[in-house]
């Protein structure tokens, strides 16, 4: 007969497992209870990462540990660099506080911009909300229709910064690929891009979310009031497969290479992280948080009547596909360098 001289001494020590697990969860429920978690957007409010925020803002104290209240920040500027440096500079460091801001903006320090005074690889990545397919669109009235009359015809699109993708993409095909747009930046967001080019004053937008130009902007579409030229991603998105990946259109390996690392942020399109040096347990804690909301049947709800995608990532995928971003030749970084430049 087995003996049992172990079993009272492992159940001992499960139970102080569970004991320590508990511990845990109520040490956590500690800290948020009564608390209110700030989520800050790099944009103007009225765009998708607003929408995002706020509907997170709205569903996540159901599933933290101490139900605390969320409040919603807006602070524009730099093409979200503004709040990926006040996140990782200044903000609190005990889990009270998260952001989203431009997925492109994790590869600004890759790129050499000064500006971008963080570590991404160093940031508590939550999780992601959605992969995006950005498109490059121009108003009807403008004479270029298709990807081929951008390589003829100049064609004028806003930006925010430098940083923003609107930018950097758009840049980087006229260096690669030999397109012709010209860039004016200096617009806070998305809203007041697509307004400005609805007034006249640019023609296109290169580097508008596939998802947020259906959904809000779906009058746009059915009015043929916009032409869709290309897609700026790693894959096509499945409803558009007539609309050309620009990706086809690289003259050449080493230019696709490039094009991939600075589309490789597309994966994560509406990124949370929080700073740098948050205790492990609460990392866990608001990313598990994040999973449930993601799939909790009230925030799909209102997620649906808002028109915006939901497709979780984890905030452990976002940080091994930064890892191996980051991780490219020096040769390719160097060519992605000067383009985006």
């Amino acid at each position: 007969m087995r003996s049992n001289r172990w079993i009272a001494p492992l159940a001992a020590l499960a139970l102080l497992a569970s004991a320590g697990k508990s511990l845990a969860q109520d040490a956590i429920a500690d800290f948020y209870k009564g608390r209110q978690i700030k989520i800050s957007v790099g944009f103007s409010a009225g765009g998708s990462s607003s929408l995002y925020a706020q509907s997170l803002a709205r569903h996540m104290g159901k599933y933290l540990p101490g139900n605390p209240t969320f409040v919603v920040q807006h602070m524009p500027g730099a093409g979200g660099l503004v709040a990926a440096n006040y996140v990782y500079n200044n903000a609190a460091r005990d889990g009270s506080e998260f952001a989203i801001t431009a997925r492109t903006a994790a590869l600004e320090p890759l790129l050499g911009n000064q500006n971008a005074r963080f570590d991404p690889l160093r940031f508590s990545w939550i999780g992601n909300a959605n992969i995006e397919n950005s498109v490059c669109v121009a108003w009807h009235t403008a004479a270029v229709k298709t990807v081929t009359d951008v390589f003829a015809t100049e064609l004028i699109v806003g930006g925010a910064s430098s940083a923003a993708q609107e930018v950097m993409f758009p840049r980087a095909l006229n260096k690669l690929l030999g397109t012709k747009f010209r860039i004016v930046t200096g617009y806070p967001g998305s809203t007041e891009i697509l307004l400005a080019m609805e007034r006249g004053e640019t023609q296109g937008f290169c580097g508008i979310g596939w998802t947020f130009l259906k959904l809000r902007k779906a009058d746009w579409l059915k009015e043929k009031k916009i032409n869709i030229l290309f897609q700026m991603a790693l894959e096509k998105h499945p409803e558009i497969p007539d609309v050309p990946a620009i990706l086809d259109y690289a003259r050449s390996g080493e230019d696709r290479q490039v094009l991939e690392l600075l589309f490789a942020p597309q994966e994560m399109g509406r990124p949370f992280f929080a700073p740098p040096g948050i205790p492990d347990e609460r990392v866990r804690a608001l990313r598990s948080a994040f999973v449930q909301t993601l799939k909790d049947a009230a925030f799909l709800e209102e997620a649906e009547k808002q028109g915006i995608e939901v497709q979780p990532l984890a905030g452990e995928d976002i940080q091994k596909l930064l890892e191996r971003v980051y991780a490219a030749p020096k040769p390719v970084v160097d060519r992605a360098k000067a383009a985006a430049e």
